[in-house]
């Protein structure tokens, strides 16, 4: 991803550069009553942006990574803090399980391949918003055009710190599954695992709708 980034991405990003520092300079010489009111120090901001604008789109991976370092932490401690509580022992839920599977047949692996998909596609969307984060980043210096990259960056945390909302709703799943009572009935405890697991999958569907609103992104 990030040789491609570099390759592809960040040259369409250095054309996006020259288009808007032009248009910058335009609207800013235009601005000043068609260069009679001209002075010093706005060519001095000018360069400020334009350095600006070079730095980011040379150190857009970076910065994304920065993003998502932060996110790690978070969910590093997040992770320390409800580790050891997630673990289900069925065997402690639904007496004499080995018995009954000897005559049922029981699958507990679409819960596990539902979390798979969504961690895989989590990783998806990562891949496919770092891939080409120099482009936003390139507006990011021009006043009418940084809206761009602004919402950009909102999405980048949003997505960054979905991670943290899903260890959220694994540790409200860890106190949801370490209050099912033992049954001797294998129908009436599945039936509680699986309800949980329901309101699990559901809430981890939300967490990316509810980063994008916490942060704004659109």
């Amino acid at each position: 991803i990030h040789n491609l980034s570099d390759s592809v991405i960040v040259p369409i990003a250095g054309m996006i550069i020259t288009f808007v520092l032009c248009y910058e300079l335009i609207s800013m010489v235009t601005e000043k009553n068609n260069m009679h009111d001209i002075d010093t120090w706005m060519f001095f901001k000018y360069f400020f942006k334009m350095w600006v604008a070079v730095y980011l789109v040379s150190h857009t991976f970076d910065i994304t990574m920065a993003v998502f370092d932060l996110a790690q932490y978070a969910v590093n401690q997040a992770s320390g803090v409800i580790a050891g509580s997630t673990a289900l022992d069925i065997h402690s839920v639904i007496t004499g399980i080995d018995e009954k599977l000897e005559v049922m047949e029981l699958s507990e692996l679409l819960v596990l391949t539902l979390e798979t998909m969504i961690v895989s596609f989590g990783m998806i969307e990562i891949y496919l918003y770092t891939s080409v984060a120099p482009i936003p980043f390139a507006t990011m210096s021009n006043r009418e055009w940084g809206q761009i990259g602004t919402n950009y960056l909102k999405g980048l945390f949003a997505l960054a710190f979905q991670a943290f909302l899903i260890m959220v709703c694994v540790a409200i799943y860890a106190v949801l599954v370490s209050g099912i009572q033992k049954s001797d009935n294998i129908s009436t405890a599945l039936f509680g695992i699986m309800a949980y697991t329901v309101v699990l999958c559901f809430s981890l569907f939300k967490t990316g709708s509810l980063a994008k609103s916490i942060f704004g992104a659109h």
